[in-house]
């Protein structure tokens, strides 16, 4: 195999991607561990990890053409999918097409991990958006307001608007 025919290969240490602190109502931080940003021939997708913080959650919300994959390896919570509340503990996958609202809440007193993986990426750029540099063992931040325009700033990454009926 020449390497044109061969695509890249990454291994991301814990604190090596690019991390974001997260604003209220998640808090927590985000840290994108593999998207077209480190290599553009990985392809059209983005992973990483997000740290939801004690008391807090992530709002709810869809995406327009995107496919989310959610795997939660640390903490225990719950999970809305379209309206329904499932439970959420270490192991648990959540798979949300295109269109499928879903909420994720930490309704516990430890932080909440999980491993996202999105299909088209993208989410990286939300992340960047509306959170704040993060480097690895910095201390947290008291939390901190979602800018004012983060409609315009979901409309310009990968949120679409809720359907009425989810």
């Amino acid at each position: 195999m020449s390497d044109a025919e061969q695509g890249a290969a990454l291994v991301v240490q814990p604190g090596e991607g690019e991390s974001f602190w997260q604003p209220v109502p998640a808090n927590g931080y985000a840290e994108v561990m593999v998207s077209k940003r480190d290599d553009p021939s990985i392809g059209d997708f983005s992973s990483g990890i997000q740290v939801i913080a004690p008391g807090s959650y992530i709002r709810e919300h869809q995406h327009g053409t995107e496919q989310e994959l959610l795997f939660f390896f640390e903490g225990t919570g719950k999970v809305l999918v379209n309206g329904v509340e499932h439970p959420v503990k270490p192991g648990t996958m959540v798979y949300a097409g295109h269109r499928n609202s879903h909420k994720i809440i930490n309704d516990t007193e430890d932080d909440l991990k999980m491993m996202w993986v999105l299909v088209p990426g993208g989410l990286e750029d939300f992340f960047q958006a509306i959170g704040r540099p993060r480097s690895e063992g910095e201390e947290t931040p008291s939390p901190f307001p979602r800018p004012d325009n983060v409609a315009e700033i979901e409309a310009q990454t990968v949120f679409a608007a809720l359907d009425k009926d989810n």
